[in-house]
């Protein structure tokens, strides 16, 4: 193919001088002539009608300009449409996420995520923390969301959103009835809790150290849904995200308990092994992340 002939040809016909098209094809004046010359060749007819003046076309010359107009621009769609065909997001992408995230934050994700590009298969894993974790460091996942931590080295870890967390009860317990609450005031409770592996099990029991809370036992059960029925009969307290308690909050069920002073934060993160971070998939995903919450991707 003469493709860099057929552009110097193209742009000497309509810059119509040999200088100008050398200066802007940045190639020398003896390679324009050259091209021209190897193009006359190869349809073995004369292109230009030179004389002191400049050149004009030949009638084969006005032929060749066109379809050399029509060959460029087939060949630049099919380059375009080859490299769009290599970076498509379609196949798979597989997402495991914490309990927390995998009900309440991932689902819009995955809405927007298909909606965008319709050739994606998704599929959401949902776990605790621990088994998250566990999932991206085998591969098993392409990329992990996660509430809680991990020191393991063979994963990155990067921020995503920053989570608020309330301590929380039936709205007919004896504590949500009060106007406000000592951190005292959860001392000998009934505590709901989450499962050992969970992140939002971790947080609680960091708290719970840290304020050197008293409890009279520990209720364990593997789901965010089941504490929340299971504190809706009117016993016991926990401690759980904001988008995990909403509903309930605005429907009346259950209440944010008013301790005073105390706002308790986390941050919700993506995991990932350091070779997924080329996959245009996880890259896609990825920038929804940075899309909707904010955070760069570094």
């Amino acid at each position: 193919m003469h493709l860099d002939a057929l552009q110097t040809f193209i742009t000497l016909v309509e810059v119509g001088n040999f200088t100008k098209t050398a200066e802007k094809l940045l190639i020398s004046q003896p390679s324009v002539s050259l091209h021209i010359k190897n193009l006359e060749n190869a349809f073995d007819t004369q292109l230009l009608d030179r004389s002191r003046k400049g050149f004009r076309l030949t009638p084969t010359g006005e032929i060749l300009y066109h379809r050399a107009k029509q060959l460029l621009s087939i060949y630049t769609s099919a380059k375009q449409e080859i490299i769009s065909h290599h970076h498509a997001v379609s196949g798979s992408l597989t997402i495991g996420a914490s309990f927390t995230i995998g009900e309440y934050i991932l689902p819009a994700l995955l809405i927007d995520l298909q909606e965008t590009y319709p050739n994606l298969m998704l599929e959401a894993v949902i776990g605790n923390t621990e088994e998250i974790v566990r999932s991206v460091k085998l591969l098993q996942v392409d990329i992990g969301l996660i509430e809680g931590q991990t020191n393991e080295k063979e994963i990155e870890v990067h921020p995503f959103m920053e989570d608020q967390l309330y301590f929380v009860a039936s709205s007919n317990h004896s504590l949500a009835k009060r106007k406000s609450l000592s951190i005292r005031a959860l001392d000998n409770q009934l505590w709901i809790t989450r499962e050992e592996g969970s992140g939002t099990r971790e947080y609680l029991y960091h708290v719970i150290r840290k304020e050197g809370l008293k409890a009279t036992a520990f209720l364990t059960i593997s789901s965010n849904q089941g504490i929340k029925e299971t504190l809706m009969q009117g016993k016991g307290i926990s401690l759980l995200s904001t988008s995990v308690i909403e509903r309930e909050v605005a429907e009346g069920n259950l209440s944010k308990l008013p301790v005073s002073k105390k706002s308790l934060t986390r941050t919700f993160s993506y995991i990932l092994s350091p070779i997924m971070k080329e996959k245009k998939n996880v890259e896609a995903f990825l920038q929804l992340l940075t899309n909707v919450y904010g955070r760069s991707k570094t």
